[in-house]
């Protein structure tokens, strides 16, 4: 699976498989490993889950194409991490996640 890149304005703060999704809705999601720098956002993201949009998120492809979205929320639980990327737009959600489009279609196609 491809490494993404999560950014707080120009600060990598973690990476992610975003190895989870939903292909109609265009959100892609998955389990977020913070790096060194993730302390600086922390407190944020365990106490804040609704507004976000200070931290400025964003998300690189493996070949550090910022993913054009309508937004990013890192959910620290404690125990596990989360990372959310809402209605991604571009580049198009079936050429960065096949893997999700061909798991969401594979029930409509066995008919």
């Amino acid at each position: 699976m491809s490494e993404f890149r999560i950014y707080s304005r120009a600060l990598l703060v973690g990476t992610s498989s975003l190895e989870c999704g939903d292909p109609p809705m265009g959100v892609a999601f998955g389990r977020f490993f913070p790096a060194e720098a993730y302390a600086s956002i922390q407190a944020e993201c365990a106490s804040n889950h609704h507004d976000q949009s200070g931290l400025q998120l964003s998300v690189a492809t493996p070949s550090g194409e910022i993913i054009q979205c309508a937004g990013v929320g890192i959910l620290d639980c404690g125990d596990e991490i989360e990372i959310n990327v809402l209605g991604i737009s571009h580049p198009p959600y079936a050429e960065l996640f096949p893997h999700h489009v061909a798991q969401y279609e594979a029930p409509f196609n066995e008919r």
